[in-house]
């Protein structure tokens, strides 16, 4: 019996978020627990799965603040090490008029890209059913090759491999860079939470064709495309679904999303090519609501409602 139903490597980090301006016309920032894995994770437990993080943070305030958020979360943080020399990744976050979020990072180096292959705890991975990554932690070494071991090591024990590429320009070098990270991280996904601009950025296809091509080219059992405020498409070799975002809601967050999805996903115990059309429609449903309720809320990790929240506005 495994232990885990997910474990996760990747980025955890604070985002600071602007909730007001100054009279010199700064904004005034908000402090919040962040990085897609750790969010990812926190949607899992709140809805009833048993999840542990392998990742870095630095000595400080703000690394001991995440690991204890985690912690509070359900979180096993037992992979999750310190490191003395660099401090814990801090990303700054705008907002345009529609809600989107624009990032920019103080992460030269963070602690999450410190990361080294020979750190990585084996026995979390062991002793789950699932492995969560991002490409977030392929953009600098170590961490980037600490990734691909545990990758290696999920397969070696036989694990479903969950992906959310999770694109951030401002952490590439280039443009091109990061399609290769992108490309390569989807040949090892059997399960993919992707958006519709990703898809775009990719190949300039549109969710449809972009769904074909993962299955078709890729070798995903699974694809999630959110569409922003529109919801969500879903397709396995068997089935396509599209779900609509509740009412009322301008963005949909893809981390909770994610999470959400997999914590149902789960509960069928199936693999994804097995998932019948109302299952999957059932699973993107409530990651549907859910992702969306949890943009009324601050932060990532603190942000996910509580599974009664969710049912009542599924219901509703």
């Amino acid at each position: 019996m495994k232990t885990y139903d997910v474990v996760a490597l990747g980025e955890l980090l604070i985002d600071f978020t602007p909730h007001s301006v100054n009279e010199g016309g700064y904004p005034v920032l908000s402090a919040n627990p962040g990085g897609a894995p750790g969010n990812f994770l926190a949607a899992l437990n709140r809805y009833g799965c048993k999840t542990a993080m392998i990742g870095k943070v630095g000595n400080d305030t703000f690394g001991r603040l995440l690991v204890q958020t985690l912690q509070n979360a359900g979180i096993e943080t037992k992979g999750v090490l310190t490191d003395d020399g660099v401090f814990t990744t801090l990303a700054f976050v705008s907002l345009d008029k529609s809600g989107n979020r624009d990032f920019s990072f103080a992460r030269k180096p963070g602690a999450d890209t410190c990361l080294k292959p020979e750190e990585i705890d084996e026995s979390l991975i062991a002793d789950a059913k699932v492995f969560h990554f991002g490409t977030l932690s392929l953009t600098n070494e170590p961490a980037a090759s600490a990734t691909r071991k545990a990758i290696e090591l999920a397969k070696a024990h036989g694990l479903l491999i969950s992906l959310d590429p999770n694109l951030r320009k401002p952490l590439w070098k280039n443009e091109a860079d990061a399609k290769a990270a992108m490309e390569w991280s989807l040949k090892q996904a059997d399960i993919v939470k992707i958006s519709d601009e990703e898809i775009e950025f990719l190949w300039g296809l549109s969710p449809e064709e972009g769904g074909k091509k993962l299955l078709n080219e890729y070798g995903v059992s699974l694809a999630y495309i959110t569409l922003g405020p529109k919801g969500c498409y879903a397709v396995t070799a068997s089935h396509q679904i599209t779900v609509n975002s509740p009412s009322g809601i301008q963005v949909i967050d893809g981390d909770i999303f994610g999470g959400s999805a997999m914590s149902q996903f789960l509960q069928y115990k199936k693999s994804p090519s097995d998932l019948t059309e109302e299952e999957l429609t059932q699973i993107v449903r409530f990651a549907c609501t859910a992702a969306s309720l949890s943009t009324q809320k601050h932060g990532g990790i603190t942000s996910v409602p509580d599974r009664q929240e969710v049912e009542d506005r599924l219901h509703a």
